[in-house]
C-alpha cells in the first residue's frame, strides 16, 4: 500500500483514533485530514490530471454550479486509476468503517458524479444536499470522500469546502482545499456542502480534487435526513445572501422525482 504510509491493520487503528471525533463534528458527520497519502504518489496523480477544459465529458454551467468533471474512469492516467481502485479497496473501505461506524459500504466502479472534478477561475458550487440513491443500483448514498491537488493553495484563492447547518443561518465549517488533504463526510438529505463563492484563483490556475462515492443497500432512518426523505436528485440551498437567485427551471428539477427525470432526458436526447 505505497500509497498511504501505513498497514491495513494500522490504516483501521486511525480509523478508530478519529471516529469520536468525526462523529461529533459540526454541523455533521465529518472530519478532514492532512498529509494522509504519500506526497510523491499523489504529486504523480496530479501531473497526469486531465484538462477537463477540453474535454466533453461533464460541463456544469447555471446558477447553481459552474464546474467541470470526468466521466468514469476512462479519463483517468496510470496512477489515478491504480488510486481510485485502492480508495475502492478492502483496505480502505475497512478504514472507513473504523472511522465513520458505518457498516458493508460498498464502492461505485462507475464513480458515478465522482472522479476528477475541476473548478476553473470564477467557477463554484452552490449548497446542496447530494442525490440519496445511485442512479443505477439504487443503492443508498453514504459517504463522500474528497482528496485535494492543489499546491500553493492561498487562502485568497477561495475555494473552500463548506458545510451549513440545517437552517442554513451559515457555514459552520470551512476546509481550505489543500494538496494532500482528504475530506470526508456522512451524506443525509439534510448534509448541506459546497463551495458557493467563485474561485479567485489566479487565471493559470484551477481547483483540483477527486471525488469518491460510497454506498450501502438501505440505511437506518435516523440516517436519512428530511424525515426519512424518498429518492430524490441534488437539493440546492438558497443562502441568504442567495435568496431570488434560483431559476424555476432550477425549482422544477429538485422537485421532480428522478425516474420521471431521467426518462425526459432519454427521450431528450
Amino acid at each position: 500500500m505505497d500509497f498511504i504510509n501505513k498497514t491495513a491493520e494500522e490504516l483501521k487503528a486511525f480509523g478508530r483514533e478519529k471516529r469520536e471525533g468525526y462523529l461529533t463534528a459540526a454541523p455533521f458527520a465529518s472530519g478532514y485530514y492532512d498529509n494522509f497519502f504519500n506526497a510523491e504518489r499523489l504529486k504523480e496523480i496530479l501531473n497526469e490530471f486531465p484538462d477537463l477544459a477540453k474535454q466533453t465529458d461533464l460541463k456544469y454551467n447555471d446558477a447553481n454550479q459552474v464546474k467541470l468533471a470526468s466521466k468514469g474512469e476512462y479519463r483517468f492516467g496510470e496512477k489515478t486509476k491504480e488510486f481510485m481502485h485502492f480508495l475502492n479497496s478492502q483496505p480502505f473501505l475497512e478504514f472507513l468503517t473504523e472511522l465513520t461506524g458505518i457498516q458493508n459500504l460498498i464502492p461505485d466502479p462507475f464513480f458515478d458524479g465522482g472522479g476528477c472534478h475541476q473548478i476553473l477561475p470564477g467557477g463554484m458550487l452552490k449548497i446542496h444536499a447530494d442525490f440519496n440513491k445511485h442512479p443505477n443500483t439504487k443503492l443508498d448514498r453514504r459517504l463522500n470522500v474528497l482528496v485535494y491537488l492543489n499546491e500553493d493553495w492561498h487562502e485568497e484563492y477561495g475555494g473552500h469546502f463548506e458545510l451549513w447547518d440545517t437552517e442554513m443561518k451559515g457555514a459552520v465549517t470551512k476546509i481550505l482545499p489543500l494538496f494532500n488533504r482528504m475530506a470526508i463526510f456522512s451524506t443525509t438529505s439534510n448534509s448541506y456542502h459546497g463551495h458557493p463563492n467563485k474561485l479567485t484563483c489566479p487565471p493559470d490556475r484551477s481547483r483540483k480534487s477527486l471525488a469518491l462515492y460510497y454506498y450501502t443497500n438501505g440505511r437506518p432512518e435516523e440516517a436519512a435526513g428530511l424525515t426519512h426523505a424518498s429518492e430524490h436528485n441534488t437539493i440546492f440551498k438558497a443562502r441568504p445572501e442567495d435568496k431570488g437567485s434560483f431559476s424555476m427551471k432550477e425549482v422544477i428539477k429538485q422537485i421532480t422525482p428522478p425516474i420521471i427525470l431521467n426518462a425526459f432526458r432519454r427521450k431528450n436526447g
